[in-house]
């Protein structure tokens, strides 16, 4: 009996559910519960998110899970291990001790969603599940205090806060839910195994094995060296927030795994956010990435756009959000060259472009303003705040002067930050659209970004303060500024004059300089202080696209310094808290300052994203790039065109290797753009080059297969270093484009 079948089995032993430290067999519904029980507090817990948990490493798959969790001043390591898909390895060891240790118990509990009863054998140890065909063993390093059965979870939390822990009437050898007792006088530390197999002795002995052996940790995305730590960030982020919606039978990376119970119902989808998790995991493992796709194209309306938010308990259908779905698309193909995710996303993308302008341009003027439409029946629907709901800022002060026309059902303001983001939309449907082989499209979608670049350059720049503005539809431009004035750099729309007086704004401190950047509205603006929500806080998203937008326009200095600073700002929360927020106050740098502020966000990880993606990048201007300052780092595990591969700097070279084989080594200082790796060639823009004797090692080609090496169409030497190929690069002070064709 299978509850799911979607889910590979090196995922399926994971932190599925609500609570953190409870691991679920998927295919199966089998769980295996932690609870805490202090006899001074009289209360139990089962280590929900919160102040009392702190998030350790967490891969996508489960194969290592770490946490810290307290319990009435008592603090406990908590750990997980998979020796194999069907095999997990538990544990936890006393770090402080709130109380005396024979009144705080650790538990450790096995039930199925299915409710079938589970039973315990005292002779092996073992608490053992059948569900169909298959057995479930549980089995601990030390033989439990007691042994007590339960209808449910909750009535075994009732039975402790209810009778304490010196009760003995709950002991029963089966029951829907076997909750094996151990107390922290007893056991301070203690291991555990569960498995699964087809037979039962066979399932007990793996789970014996796993309880008793030394397990060597799993290869891990990691991140060494220059901006360490960036890239296990993102992934013990997106690995705790991964969880599955038990409402619509998926998996999906979850806004925050604190808000998908207690603010959602169950799942809570909002499109941008979904869009980033997927950009995420797919730096990590190209499957999740997939699942987080395949949300987002889930929340596609008849009417043609992509919902702003849908819940278990609302659906905002009559809005969508900031159109970047299809620069996140082509970022994820340029990384993971994956024609199928073009091919299953495009046609939703190209219908929500086309809804904008269906829908939100009231006037046909070619630009658009945020709005509401009159379908569905989400809350604030047909309202000036859901219509500011739509740009993802509700309360920034760039709304204030805006009105709501219930006619158009559009707000009056036509938006700079989301016109220009069209325009980004469109040019990249018209990338999709060549790639997939519809010429026609590619040149409509081309001709649309065009005519909006123009639009947005001629109507939305403000010559007198030197920035791009939203404008009212009367014509004033709006007094508030944020980082969306920014947008027009990352879709190519300003010119080199707009630039150069654009730049000018990022260090004015009474504009967007200082410390801690970028904040959400100028520092010179009277919302500024409000310090709430988008009213002058410092915001990943926003950080993240201005950061694409300075490397577009070929200022790689003062994007590393805006990446830096973003790191520096996550490293305040990250580095002893483990949290990660939603926003930062932009005068402190604090995070959790005030209320409003989720700490452990999904696209807070967009700030060491940005850390990782300084060294290794895919983009549409840049194409696969790496880059060689001469500082050594090292990013491991992460997704490459080839497959998962390992890129870094040692000694000042840099290495590129995959599936155990170094492909790429050179010494060459700079930034390498555009690399194209395949069967018949490979294609890179070199950087200039100062000194004679430059040269790239390609250790896994040999010279019988090299059939002519060029740069810039010029012939140049190639020869023979052990088993690999050495290609000689002359000096030059531009970049050049290096082929080799191979036979």
């Amino acid at each position: 009996m299978l509850r799911n079948t979607t889910i590979q089995p090196e995922r399926a032993w994971n932190t599925w559910s609500a609570y953190p430290l409870e691991m679920v067999f998927l295919p199966l519904g089998v769980r295996v519960t932690p609870v805490a029980y202090s006899g001074s507090a009289g209360k139990a817990t089962l280590f929900p998110s919160g102040p009392f948990l702190r998030f350790g490493r967490h891969t996508l798959d489960g194969s290592l899970i770490e946490a810290e969790a307290e319990h009435a001043g008592t603090k406990l390591a908590w750990h997980y291990q998979k020796p194999d898909p069907y095999r997990i390895a538990g544990g936890w060891k006393s770090l402080a001790h709130g109380e005396w240790g024979l009144r705080f118990w650790v538990n450790i509990c096995v039930s199925a969603a299915c409710g079938t009863a589970a039973a315990f054998d005292p002779a092996s140890g073992a608490a053992i599940i059948k569900i169909g065909h298959r057995y479930v063993a549980l089995v601990s390093s030390t033989a439990p205090v007691q042994v007590t059965g339960h209808p449910t979870i909750k009535a075994a939390i009732e039975d402790y806060e209810t009778n304490g822990y010196f009760d003995t009437r709950a002991r029963s050898l089966s029951a829907p839910v076997i909750m094996l007792r151990f107390n922290l006088e007893m056991m301070r530390d203690c291991d555990f195994g569960a498995a699964i197999a087809d037979d039962r002795s066979m399932a007990i002995e793996a789970a014996r094995t796993a309880a008793h052996a030394q397990h060597a940790p799993p290869a891990l995305p990691t991140h060494t060296g220059r901006h360490a730590g960036s890239l296990d960030a993102v992934r013990d982020v997106m690995g705790w927030n991964t969880v599955w919606d038990e409402v619509n039978g998926r998996p999906y990376t979850s806004i925050s795994r604190n808000w998908n119970l207690a603010k959602f119902g169950g799942y809570g989808v909002w499109l941008n956010d979904q869009l980033f998790h997927a950009l995420m995991t797919g730096t990590l493992d190209r499957g999740v990435a997939r699942e987080n796709l395949a949300t987002v194209l889930a929340s596609a309306t008849p009417q043609g756009n992509l919902a702003c938010l849908l819940t278990a308990r609302d659906a905002w259908v009559d809005r969508t959000q900031p159109p970047i779905g299809s620069f996140i698309l082509w970022l994820l193909y340029l990384r993971l060259r994956s024609r199928d995710m073009l091919e299953q996303a495009y046609p939703a993308l190209a219908r929500n472009h086309a809804w904008w302008w269906q829908n939100r341009d009231p006037e046909g003027s070619g630009l658009c303003s945020y709005g509401t439409s009159d379908v569905g029946e989400g809350l604030y629907q047909g309202t000036a705040f859901g219509a500011r709901n739509e740009s993802c800022q509700d309360n920034a002060p760039v709304h204030d002067e805006a009105e709501y026309d219930p006619q158009t059902r559009c707000l009056t303001t036509i938006d700079v930050g989301l016109n220009s983001l069209l325009a980004l939309d469109a040019e990249m449907l018209s990338a999709m659209a060549a790639e997939l082989g519809e010429a026609g499209e590619a040149t409509h979608y081309a001709h649309i970004a065009e005519r909006t670049r123009a639009l947005v350059r001629e109507t939305l720049w403000d010559e007198q303060r030197g920035i791009f503005g939203n404008r009212l539809r009367s014509g004033a431009f709006v007094r508030s500024v944020s980082p969306t004035s920014f947008y027009p750099l990352v879709a190519g729309i300003a010119t080199e004059h707009q630039i150069e007086l654009l730049l000018g704004h990022l260090d004015d401190p009474s504009m967007f300089g200082g410390k801690f950047a970028i904040p959400s509205v100028s520092r010179g603006d009277p919302a500024y202080l409000d310090n709430t929500y988008w009213r002058g806080r410092v915001w990943p998203p926003l950080n993240y696209l201005v950061w694409h937008g300075l490397r577009r326009a070929g200022h790689f200095d003062l994007a590393s310094s805006l990446a830096e600073a973003g790191l520096e700002l996550f490293a305040r929360c990250w580095e002893v808290p483990r949290l990660c927020p939603e926003n930062y106050n932009a005068q402190t740098g604090e995070a959790m300052d005030q209320p409003d502020t989720e700490g452990f966000y999904g696209w807070g990880a967009l700030m060491p994203l940005m850390g990782a993606a300084e060294l290794c990048d895919f983009s549409p201007w840049a194409g696969w790039s790496v880059t060689n300052s001469g500082a050594d780092w090292v990013l491991q595990h992460i997704e490459t065109p080839l497959g998962r591969a390992d890129i870094g700097v040692f000694d000042g070279r840099l290495m590129f290797s995959h599936g155990g084989r170094t492909l790429f080594e050179t010494a060459l200082q700079g930034r390498f753009e555009h690399m194209v790796w395949e069967r018949t060639g490979i294609s890179m823009m070199v950087p200039p080059r100062r000194d004679a004797g430059s040269e790239i090692f390609f250790p896994a080609i040999e010279l019988a297969d090299v059939v002519l090496a060029t740069i810039d169409g010029e012939a140049i030497a190639v020869s023979a270093s052990g088993r690999g190929v050495v290609v000689a690069i002359q000096p030059s002070a531009e970049p050049g484009r290096l082929n080799l064709y191979l036979r």
